[in-house]
């Protein structure tokens, strides 16, 4: 990860693409403080990722089957 401040991030915007087009992540500051992140379409964003599982193990620990079996339900499914 490289950081570039908002003036050089103007002046070298296309290179500074290809370079993430490439696989870097690249900070843009302005008067040294972070201010954007240049990353990759493909590269997901980790913290959202870890929010959603997060909420997901909340979900589950508030559901309850009422005493059917998670088999059962599957095999009332498939009919």
């Amino acid at each position: 990860m490289i950081t570039v401040g908002a003036f050089e991030a103007k002046t070298h915007l296309s290179s500074l693409l290809e370079r993430v087009a490439q696989g870097e992540e690249i900070i843009i500051t302005r008067h040294g403080k972070p201010l954007a992140r240049l990353v990759p379409v493909n590269v997901a964003d980790r913290s959202r990722i870890d929010s959603a599982i997060a909420k997901l193990k909340v979900l589950r620990k508030n559901c309850t089957l009422d005493g059917i079996s998670w088999q059962t339900l599957r095999d009332e499914g498939r009919r």
